[in-house]
């Protein structure tokens, strides 16, 4: 950070609740992580083929609380011990570790937010991962990512305002005055609340040298769909050994918009900057040169209190014959999703359907069940249509609401029905409901609602309409 995510069915839950009351009342703790272990890993998307993850923080945990400090340390203050003030780069908070600044939301979330007291000081709030060891192996592949939404404030309000997700090389740590020869990579910088991600490597000698100093070497682009402000993005760095001459791309929801590689500048520099670990950075920072050159730093209009929020932190490690990793969702509204194609779930099952065209369906949908598909496409003409494909063996007097929520689980529906017994729970119908108009794209939630604990719905695929 430079200056510049019939009764067989109702006995399945109730059957795992027994399941992990018996692991615990045994005492068998190995038995108890593997039948938990699926839910800490709900929102990172599954590493493809050739790719193993090393590293994830999904970010799971208490309301209110702080950040597992076995993954994290907090930065605190304005500086580290003995280095540059202001972080080095004239940004003007104070970084602390309440959880007022740096916390968890309860719902698979970390939300870094900076606050203005009453006599005009700020808080913020800046962790780093414990571990500096993050490089590719010899002739390998290393993807660092993680799906974040920005600040969600623009205009005025947002003067001064920069987050970033970002690497720093492992030997700054305890010295704090070799930037930037030891390197640094910026998977995301945003400033001034402006629709716009930067990626940046710095390396070499400051000011100017071979890596244009204090610039770096950088590019921009607009978040695809959505803002970078109204939505989650996907960030993510590839660091590629295997390729000739070596490259380090940056990617923002899958797209490749800037790429530096090992021929754009002298070896030494390039050794310098990338012959060891690295460590992450998760921070937003208030004022600084970088949101001077945009327009000016921080005054009486910023707005106080608007939170970074980060899904995950994953980082994936290649030994050469893994592929980049797909963008998580891109999908098309007006194709027909499948339901058992969801990124992550709570409390839904899978199996095969009866329904024409075979395959599968989800099921065993309940009260505060849900099902998350990332990356829909919804164009730029405002689909005010869905439709779903569903079956229900519930019970008389038993009925739920299929919900349509953007972004968050939490939002205000954009549409629902409402769904009782069709007679069987592979007795398929499909079911229209109108939508407010949306466009862009947008993570997709299905959230299921009733007001009986008893499963009232399975699910086959879903679609949007104009």
């Amino acid at each position: 950070m430079s200056d510049t995510s019939g009764t067989l069915r109702r006995r399945r839950r109730p059957l795992r609740r027994a399941l992990v009351a018996v692991v615990s009342t045994l005492g068998l703790a190995a038995a108890a992580a593997t039948v938990a272990s699926p839910s800490a890993n709900a929102s990172a998307p599954t590493p493809p083929a050739g790719w193993t993850q090393v590293f994830l923080d999904d970010f799971n945990g208490a309301a209110g609380t702080g950040v597992s400090t076995a993954n994290w340390r907090y930065d605190t203050g304005t500086s580290y011990p003995g280095g540059p003030a202001n972080w080095g780069t004239g940004e003007v908070e104070t970084m602390t570790d309440s959880t007022s600044n740096v916390s968890l939301d309860g719902a698979g979330n970390l939300r870094i937010t900076p606050l203005r007291d009453a006599a005009g000081r700020w808080t913020s709030g800046r962790i780093e991962s414990n571990r500096t060891d993050f490089q590719p192996p010899s002739g390998g592949k290393l993807r660092v990512e993680a799906r974040i939404q920005m600040p969600n404030v623009t205009g005025t309000a947002a003067e001064g305002y920069w987050p970033a997700f970002w690497m720093l090389g492992a030997p700054y740590r305890g010295n704090y005055q070799n930037w930037p020869g030891v390197g640094e990579l910026d998977i995301m910088e945003n400033v001034q609340g402006r629709n716009t991600v930067w990626a940046t490597m710095h390396c070499g000698t400051n000011p100017g040298g071979p890596c244009n100093e204090t610039t770096g070497l950088g590019n921009s682009t607009a978040c695809p769909g959505s803002t970078c402000q109204s939505a989650f993005h996907t960030y993510a760095m590839e660091w590629d050994r295997s390729a000739s001459p070596e490259a380090i791309r940056f990617y923002v929801d899958g797209v490749n918009y800037h790429t530096v590689t090992a021929s754009q500048v002298d070896a030494a520099t390039w050794s310098n900057a990338t012959n060891h670990g690295f460590f992450i950075i998760l921070n937003v920072a208030m004022g600084g040169a970088f949101p001077d050159a945009f327009g000016g730093g921080l005054d009486a209009d910023t707005r106080s209190g608007m939170p970074m929020t980060v899904d995950y932190v994953q980082v994936l490690s290649s030994s050469g014959g893994g592929t980049t990793p797909p963008p998580s969702g891109n999908r098309d509204a007006y194709g027909t999703v499948q339901a058992e194609s969801y990124d992550t779930q709570s409390g839904t099952t899978t199996e095969t359907t009866s329904d024409t065209g075979g395959g599968q369906n989800i099921g065993s949908l309940a009260n505060g069940d849900w099902a998350l598909y990332k990356g829909v496409d919804f164009g730029s003409t405002a689909a005010r249509q869905f439709s779903a494909r569903v079956a229900s063996g519930a019970a008389a007097g038993v009925s739920g609401l299929v919900e349509v929520r953007l972004d968050s689980r939490t939002a205000t529906p954009v549409g629902s029905f409402s769904i009782a017994g069709t007679g069987g729970w592979q007795s398929w119908r499909t079911v229209p409901a109108n939508i407010s108009a949306v466009t862009g794209t947008h993570d997709v939630y299905l959230t299921f609602t009733s007001g009986q604990p008893a499963d009232f719905v399975n699910l086959n695929w879903f679609t949007f309409g104009h």
